[in-house]
């Protein structure tokens, strides 16, 4: 393990970033640090925007779903982070042993593109609040009302500001706003939860049964959620590398990531019915939390703390994106990165406002994400556990014909099944007695991970790495 610890920065050939693991003596993040990035990651808007979107299940198996798919999900969250935690090297870094140094483009890319689309979404999300806001203090018409449009967009640059403010500089600011946000959103949770039982019994809202025409299957929540949650599983080392402890790897990000996505998955789901129930009219495109807040009657301060966890999950949501932008070019420092990203973000977010409904935008971008990324994670997981077993020389990470160079930069076998993953992901969804049961992610990740794993025993490739 001593050997995995060591500092190392190596430029490498112009095509590749750079790398540079982090030694123990310089690990800031505690296991509360840890603890609090994973509970704001979780604790946002998109993840009441998720539970509010499975409440079209009913609540029973909305919350049962919910619960399971997320120790599933986080469980791997936390194998994932210790690879961080034991080597010091960000996430996209560590999937050049798995699937090469050039081949590592490939989870970098999707990486990049659906980091960037998760802070599109909360964006949006919060700048439907800040419409709101303009809507009470200056009686701007709301998003979604005639000339609506301007408050959001409004919005959408105020939001933008707040994201460049809060990844300024780089992992420290992205704790320090995690240290603070958490607290606002402990006080917001117990005030939304009292709201919402004053105004709903629990009982209402455990045997409402939504419309027939509107109702979705246990299969498609277990994917929706698998893509949801499975995102933060690619970002786990890029935080995990800043602490020494195992325990803040491990057991710290999988409580904290559950703690959160529970938390405001569930408050999502309570208002959401409880909204259908007292209106007696369920519309999934009410389920963002602007809108139930305002119909909760929760006023401005609401509005304020949704705009504040939207900043301290983009937070984390930009930080990840920045490290795969780093991992696939070295002429990027990670804050020019976070720039680019960032700014990117921003123009992505304008996409449902004049394109399409956000609902339909925001399930077609979970199915997308929901394909590509379950693959990816078994290859990088079943490398570094089962065949290199826990031995990374990270001096061959940046080495043209060193022992992750494969086969022109590409390990042709991990892309190999990566394809066959998502090809089985895309066959499984066609199967009626999986895709509205069980859902087709965890299915299709098994069976990449033993393609992956039986093609490099057969072959012999890298099985483990030379000492």
């Amino acid at each position: 393990m001593a050997q995995d610890l060591k500092a190392y920065g190596n430029k490498g050939p112009a095509e590749f970033g750079r790398v540079e693991s982090i030694p123990l003596a310089h690990r800031r993040m505690s296991n509360w640090d840890l603890f609090a990035t994973w509970i704001g990651a979780n604790a946002n808007n998109g993840t009441w925007y998720i539970g509010g979107v499975i409440a079209a299940c009913g609540f029973l198996t909305a919350s049962t779903t919910l619960v399971i798919v997320g120790l599933i999900s986080y469980a791997l969250l936390a194998v994932a982070s210790y690879m961080g935690y034991r080597t010091g090297v960000p996430a996209m870094a560590l999937t050049r042993a798995s699937f090469g140094l050039r081949g590592s483009f490939i989870p970098s890319v999707i990486n990049v593109i659906q980091f960037i689309g998760w802070a599109a979404v909360n964006t949006f999300i919060a700048a439907t609040s800040i419409s709101y806001i303009f809507g009470e203090l200056f009686g701007w018409p709301l998003y979604g009302k005639p000339g609506g449009t301007f408050g959001l967009i409004v919005g959408i640059i105020i939001m933008s500001i707040l994201h460049l403010l809060s990844i300024s500089v780089g992992e420290k600011s992205v704790r320090m706003i995690e240290r603070v946000g958490i607290v606002l959103v402990v006080i917001f949770v117990l005030w939304e939860s009292v709201v919402v039982f004053q105004t709903v019994s629990f009982h209402d809202i455990v045997s409402w049964q939504p419309p027939h025409s509107l109702r979705m299957s246990s299969g498609v929540a277990a994917d929706t959620l698998a893509a949801f949650n499975l995102a933060w599983v690619t970002a786990a080392s890029d935080f995990s590398r800043f602490t020494a402890k195992k325990s803040a790897a491990t057991t710290y990000s999988f409580l904290g990531a559950n703690l959160g996505l529970f938390w405001f998955a569930f408050i999502g789901l309570f208002a959401t019915i409880g909204t259908a129930v007292s209106l007696n009219h369920f519309d999934p495109n009410n389920s963002d939390p602007s809108t139930v807040a305002a119909k909760l009657g929760l006023g401005i301060i609401a509005l304020l703390v949704i705009v504040l966890t939207s900043t301290t999950a983009n937070a984390v949501n930009l930080m990840s994106a920045g490290s795969a932008l780093t991992n696939m070019t070295h002429r990027l420092s990670l804050n020019v990165s976070l720039w680019i990203v960032t700014l990117t973000a921003t123009l992505v977010t304008f996409i449902p406002v004049y394109l399409a409904s956000f609902l339909d935008v925001f399930e077609a971008f979970l199915d997308g994400i929901g394909m590509f990324l379950g693959p990816e994670i078994a290859i990088f997981l079943v490398d570094y556990f089962f065949l290199k077993r826990k031995q990374y020389e990270l001096g061959e990470f940046t080495k043209v014909r060193g022992a992750y160079w494969y086969t022109h930069g590409i390990n042709w076998l991990a892309v190999i099944s990566w394809i066959l993953g998502v090809v089985s992901y895309w066959g499984l969804k066609q199967v009626p007695a999986i895709a509205n049961t069980v859902g087709a992610t965890f299915i299709a990740m098994a069976i990449t991970a033993v393609i992956y794993w039986l093609l490099m025993r057969a072959t012999r490739s890298q099985v483990v790495p030379a000492k």
